[in-house]
């Protein structure tokens, strides 16, 4: 089979984020596809005994397992590098296992984290309790305030870690403000930017060394695989990220990468359609009787919207609400939803809702809940691709049931 000849690829840089996540990084074998290739392989063969030690020896650019890398695994790394305009891009299996590798790749016993209390409560238990466990003594603080970054230092700080907007209740921290603080001390932030997506936030832009997403949630988008990702400089890669990615093996599965990678094509469109359609839900919860309060970014009585504006390009697609008649009332609400479906997933094409007090924040118990306001009557809503006019008539039934 004779091979078809290769017009020399156009700079990925100089693509806008739509082209980019279409074609950023593609790589094509001899037979010319037009879809990314899958390559279901654990191993990789050599043409001699002396190619296998360069690659170990790092003097040969090939691959050697998929555990340390894979074409198809490395092009959905490449991609999502492009986007977010990394120097670097590590894919793992999960979005925990890229917030675990984000911290404990650089972190070691006898040093200190800070970190915003607001966060998801799987986060929290890495940053609470696993960290301690291995020497590595950690502060909650209210990430809001930029007072309590800087004063929570010690001597052995290292890291700073925050969730914008933080998983349930779309808390803010201000990423340049904090920053800034954090490389006068030369303390490496890592910003877990899964709510905003790249597509309406960049932190690595505004001063962060290190982002960390669930792929599972917007980049898949669909409710199919699990993945997560880590994002930074060359040389947070080489210095920290490599030998701890190589050695402890949360690598991403070439079929997952896949999957994500043909999900990555349509982000921009399903963001920008879920953020429309949030917005005019979010106005519609608000005028609704037996609403207490709503939290959307994109909405000016949102606490901190001035940080909102000058950091997020859109408010997202999701929403926190808090409903009159605490626990019962919230789950008379979910029970009466017919298209709006109950999940602890979020960034789905279906719109999405959970109760965090009963399901992602239950084992952070109830004193951590109420510090972060995380009531009984809080809910938290992930809006999908359905027609918005459908989704807010569902939820009008829902809240007519929930004050039955």
């Amino acid at each position: 089979m004779t091979k078809t000849p290769m017009s020399a690829p156009a700079d990925p840089a100089s693509w806008s984020p739509e082209t980019q996540l279409v074609h950023g990084g593609t790589l094509r074998s001899e037979f010319g596809e037009t879809s990314e290739a899958l390559f279901l392989t654990q191993g990789f063969v050599y043409t001699s005994a002396e190619q296998a030690e360069a690659r170990f020896k790092n003097e040969d650019p090939g691959f050697q397992y998929t555990r340390f890398a894979n074409p198809t695994v490395s092009m959905f790394e490449e991609r999502l590098r492009l986007l977010e305009g990394a120097e670097m891009c590590r894919a793992t299996a999960t979005g925990m296992a890229a917030v675990t590798a984000g911290l404990l790749s650089f972190l070691s016993a006898g040093d200190h984290i800070v970190a915003a209390r607001a966060m998801f409560g799987s986060c929290r238990y890495i940053v609470e309790t696993l960290c301690p466990r291995f020497g590595i003594a950690m502060t909650l603080i209210d990430g809001r305030d930029l007072a309590q970054w800087e004063a929570a230092i010690k001597p052995n700080t290292k890291g700073f870690f925050f969730e914008t907007p933080a998983n349930p209740t779309l808390d803010l921290v201000d990423i340049a403000g904090v920053t800034a603080i954090a490389k006068k001390h030369g303390i490496t932030t890592v910003v877990d930017n899964v709510f905003a997506t790249p597509m309406l936030q960049r932190p690595l832009a505004l001063g962060a060394d290190v982002v960390v997403y669930s792929a599972t949630k917007h980049i898949d988008g669909q409710g199919r695989c699990l993945g997560g990702a880590v994002l930074g400089s060359n040389k947070f890669l080489n210095d920290h990220l490599q030998d701890f990615f190589r050695q402890t093996g949360p690598s991403l599965s070439p079929f997952n990468a896949w999957v994500m990678l043909k999900s990555l094509e349509t982000l921009p469109i399903r963001i920008r359609q879920q953020s429309a359609s949030a917005a005019v839900v979010a106005d519609r919860l608000a005028a609704a009787p037996g609403v207490n309060r709503v939290i959307y970014c994109g909405r000016d009585d949102h606490p901190q919207a001035d940080i909102a504006r000058k950091q997020m390009s859109g408010g997202g697609q999701m929403i926190a609400f808090e409903i009159e008649g605490g626990k019962e009332a919230a789950f008379r609400f979910q029970n009466a939803l017919r298209l709006v479906r109950i999940s602890n997933n979020l960034g789905d094409a279906k719109s999405l809702i959970t109760h965090p007090a009963t399901t992602t924040h239950f084992r952070i118990g109830p004193e951590a809940r109420a510090e972060l306001g995380i009531s009984d009557g809080i809910l938290r809503l992930s809006i999908g691709l359905e027609n918005g006019d459908d989704i807010g008539a569902d939820l009008d039934a829902a809240l007519k049931a929930a004050r039955a």
